[in-house]
């Protein structure tokens, strides 16, 4: 594996361990506010962390920004157009997740939101991509232990589930997207206008459906500053930026990593327990990322 690959691999298995984690802090602030208030702080706070970098990076000189391998400006109607696109995307997803994480556990969520891993590849056809067999095989492997882990016990999947796999298809669409233009503009201006655009969206149905008062903002205040700085702020942007050099089928089943990642937050900070059947379908969704991981000279 070459190493700009290696690097966005690594980059993408780090943003899905803060990601698993946030599945704690997602569930935890829905104690104290609702859905969209807990959305629309995260993402703008998500938005704000990033504004000093990208003042910084901009500070720098052309010859500087090329010694150190910072992106040009780039184009900024395709920047604008890009960081839309993503937010609604992210909006939609973050939505769904976020409401349907009140019905379900929190590690059942993360599992369920990594059904995007079946559902890029085959989104990816529409657009003339032709993912490698053994990248098919990872995928099936990676439903297998999906299903391991949440079709588990006589209930099945709840209301909460069913709005959960709704937001996998949203998160496919973004995986896309951000697919399409992080390699045309600078990844982290993206990110920015992303949450900003995911954060405003959220901002009417907060007034119209919610009430929002400072003590119950107080009491999320530590869930919506992790959702906030690391899982909107480093993690969303290590994706934006691993996947310059990243296949998106490639990195769907890294980031999905994060259901596993939920699970093990879960037992340490909820004191969740692993059966032997989570366990078994864990396994067979870190034998597909190795899978993936195959070059495509072999």
């Amino acid at each position: 594996m070459h190493s700009k690959n290696l690097r966005g691999s690594l980059m993408c298995l780090l943003a899905a361990a803060i990601w698993g984690a946030a599945f704690v802090a997602q569930s935890v602030g829905m104690d104290y506010v609702g859905p969209f208030t807990f959305n629309f702080s995260r993402m703008l706070l998500g938005s704000a962390v990033l504004v000093p970098v990208i003042l910084w990076r901009d500070s720098r000189s052309p010859s500087y920004r090329k010694a150190h391998g910072l992106p040009e400006l780039g184009s900024r109607r395709t920047l604008v157009l890009g960081g839309v696109c993503c937010g609604v995307m992210l909006f939609i997803g973050s939505t769904l997740q976020q409401i349907g994480i009140q019905y379900t556990s929190a590690g059942k969520a993360g599992f369920i939101t990594a059904l995007y891993v079946v559902l890029v590849p085959i989104a990816g056809l529409a657009f003339g991509r032709r993912p490698r067999w053994w990248v098919w095989l990872g995928v099936v492997l990676s439903a297998a232990g999906l299903w391991l882990l949440c079709m588990n016990g006589p209930m099945g999947l709840n209301p909460g589930d069913g709005l959960v796999m709704l937001c996998a298809v949203g998160f496919t669409f973004h995986i896309l997207v951000v697919d399409h233009f992080s390699p045309l503009v600078d990844g982290v201006k993206l990110s920015c206008i992303q949450f900003f655009t995911c954060g405003m969206l959220n901002l009417i149905p907060m007034l119209l459906t919610e009430q929002v008062s400072l003590t119950a903002l107080m009491g999320a205040a530590a869930p919506i500053l992790y959702a906030g700085i690391l899982s909107c702020g480093v993690a969303y942007t290590l994706q934006v930026v691993a996947q310059k050099d990243t296949d998106p089928t490639l990195a769907s089943l890294i980031l999905c990593l994060e259901s596993v990642f939920a699970v093990i937050f879960g037992a340490l900070l909820l004191k969740e327990s692993l059966t032997t059947r989570e366990l078994l379908g864990c396994g067979l969704m870190f034998a597909a990322i190795l899978l993936a991981q195959r070059p495509d000279d072999d």
